[in-house]
C-alpha cells in the first residue's frame, strides 16, 4: 500500500480531518509527523495513496486554514523521505 500523509500547522485541523475521513468510512491514521515535512504541528494523518482525490475535495470543502500540504512517503533503507504532491 502507498501512503501518503496530509499536514496541517494545527492539531485541531488534524484531528477534524481525520475525523472527516472516518466520517465517510475511510481507514487513516494519526502519525509523528516526519522532521523531513517541514515546521508542522507534529501530528499527520496517513491515508492510502487510493483515497487521495477523496481527501482533497474534503479540503477543498472545509475551511482548512492550516493545510501544509500532502506528501508521498518513500521509505527505503529505514530513512522516510517525502515527495510533495499537493
Amino acid at each position: 500500500m502507498n501512503s501518503v500523509i496530509v499536514v496541517f500547522n494545527s492539531r485541531n485541523e488534524t484531528l477534524y480531518f481525520a475525523q472527516s475521513l472516518k466520517n465517510q468510512g475511510i481507514l487513516c491514521q494519526i502519525i509523528n509527523t516526519p522532521k523531513e515535512a517541514g515546521p508542522a504541528c507534529g501530528i499527520s494523518v496517513k491515508i492510502s495513496q487510493n483515497i487521495l482525490e477523496i481527501a482533497k475535495n474534503i479540503l477543498m470543502n472545509k475551511p482548512f486554514r492550516t493545510f501544509v500540504g500532502i506528501f508521498k512517503m518513500l521509505i527505503s533503507g529505514g530513512r522516510t523521505s517525502l515527495e510533495k504532491l499537493y
